[in-house]
């Protein structure tokens, strides 16, 4: 879903890039793969994949495999553009980011929250202390990762793939935490000193479906990421949240993607700024 809804759209309209391979060990994906007209070369093994001439690695396999992969474009010396979270455990994460440095080669994780415009004009608001200086960040992301059921081949309710890989690749706090986690560090210019996270479990996993996080940056200033996969998961009528907070002393950027909204609120009175989704592939890849 992330690579034929998101990533391969990107690439192919992106000036400068040229899609040459995809690796997928799958064999039904790999056989809609091979009927992509974009897509001039599949494999089912990964050596051959790494061998075809390609200058670069996007890697949007399951999080699982994302070590495995990464290492084997390590071994090859090819720079990567790797989805988010990086790995299941900081000590692969770690090892990733050692063979691409030794290798001698780029590792970039794919944050493409930060190419968005809105995200951009708020790095500017912030650098122009629109709102005096950011002292809270408030950001927030709940929802029901399109429902816990979907209705299966009998008619009768079974768990929903998407959210229940999510949920065992390490819930939501993994999942989409991570863009807000990294925003708040990219608009601050600023680094988490100290953390706090508490978790909600409405259902059975490992991982919590709803977390709250607490920052502190060296700044001094305190960010607060509230992200949920339980959130209406149930309901018929399903509801999220997202809204981006930024409190200074001068006054409030907030962002709101259900209503479409971004505003300022300060001492010169009100600002509309325009509206942009929060994702931006395109944006990233062009760069």
């Amino acid at each position: 879903m992330i690579a034929q809804g998101r990533h391969l759209p990107a690439i192919l309209d992106t000036e400068g890039l040229e899609l040459h391979a995809a690796y997928e060990p799958h064999a039904g994906r790999r056989a809609r793969a091979h009927e992509d007209p974009g897509i001039p070369h599949v494999y089912a093994e990964p050596q051959p994949f790494f061998e075809s001439g390609i200058e670069a690695v996007c890697v949007v396999s399951p999080v699982p495999t994302h070590r495995d992969n990464v290492l084997g474009a390590a071994r090859h010396g090819l720079p990567v553009l790797c989805e988010k979270p990086l790995a299941m455990t900081l000590e692969d994460a770690a090892g990733m980011i050692a063979a691409l440095k030794e290798a001698g080669a780029p590792f970039h994780t794919a944050f493409c929250y930060r190419f968005s415009p809105a995200a951009l004009r708020i790095r500017d608001l912030v650098r122009e202390r629109a709102v005096g200086e950011v002292r809270s960040l408030r950001l927030v992301y709940d929802w029901g990762a399109l429902g816990k059921y979907e209705t299966g081949p009998e008619g009768r309710p079974v768990l929903r793939p998407m959210r229940e890989g999510r949920m065992r690749e390490g819930g939501p706090l993994f999942d989409c935490g991570t863009h807000q986690i990294d925003l708040a560090r990219f608009w601050l210019g600023s680094e988490v000193v100290r953390f706090t996270g508490h978790g909600a479990w409405v259902d059975d996993y490992e991982a919590p479906d709803h977390v709250w996080v607490h920052m502190e940056h060296e700044s001094g200033a305190h960010t607060t990421v509230e992200v949920s996969y339980s959130y209406h998961h149930t309901a018929k009528r399903m509801r999220s949240e997202f809204v981006y907070e930024l409190i200074g002393t001068e006054g409030v950027v907030r962002y709101d993607r259900n209503h479409r909204s971004f505003t300022m609120e300060n001492a010169r009175g009100s600002h509309v700024f325009p509206f942009h989704p929060e994702k931006n592939l395109a944006g990233m890849y062009a760069l």
